[in-house]
């Protein structure tokens, strides 16, 4: 992990003076337990959820929110405040900061999409089949989230019919059995030596 983090921290800034990372993949693919790691190689680089920037009525109607509340803020280099979204009381709270940090993470579905891309200092993709990720949801969120999961199926193949964000990632992640591999994405242009394995250590306006 400590590898991909000098990486990242050695990319040219993409967002006023961020180095800012994408992180996509389906939903249940692991993007937030990823995120959080990478965070603390990172030194505790904020990461942005997008789940807090989406809700129940706009799973993936959130660019003009992101781009007000948090990609112009920070293209100036100033600290972003957000409203992070409540899914149990259904609505929005208050203000919460995001600095200009060196590196700053944006983890979920959609991070990758068109609108952002040109914004990003890297995109990388969570590799895990669709429907194994979904069922890893699934089973996570329980049988109350069921009907919310039937939805969100739909959602989330619609978005990626219409703006896919695979085929743009710089890496690809893959979680192994103990931390994670890192390749070459189809964007990427480092060559098949670049090949790392990362342990854990334990067991457009831009």
């Amino acid at each position: 992990m400590h590898e991909l983090a000098t990486l990242l921290r050695r990319l040219p800034p993409s967002c006023g003076p961020v180095r800012l990372i994408g992180i996509d993949g389906h939903a249940g693919s692991g993007k937030s337990t990823f995120a959080g790691q990478l965070s603390r190689a990172l030194d505790d680089a904020p990461v942005l959820r997008l789940d807090d920037i989406s809700g129940h009525d706009e799973l993936f109607d959130w660019t003009g929110r992101l781009r007000t509340q948090v990609i112009e803020p920070l293209s100036r280099g100033g600290t972003a405040h957000y409203a992070p979204y409540d899914w149990h009381a259904r609505r929005f709270g208050p203000p919460r900061p995001l600095p200009p940090a060196p590196v700053v993470l944006v983890e979920g579905v959609g991070a990758g999409r068109r609108a952002l891309r040109p914004c990003l200092a890297h995109l990388l993709w969570m590799e895990l089949a669709r429907d194994e990720a979904w069922a890893r949801g699934r089973a996570r969120d329980g049988a109350e989230q069921r009907e919310f999961w039937d939805g969100w199926v739909r959602a989330e193949q619609q978005h990626f019919t219409e703006d896919p964000s695979r085929p743009f990632a710089d890496l690809l992640v893959r979680q192994c059995a103990k931390g994670y591999e890192v390749l070459p994405g189809p964007a990427g242009t480092n060559g098949p030596d670049q090949v790392v394995t990362h342990g854990d250590g334990s067991s457009a306006v831009c």
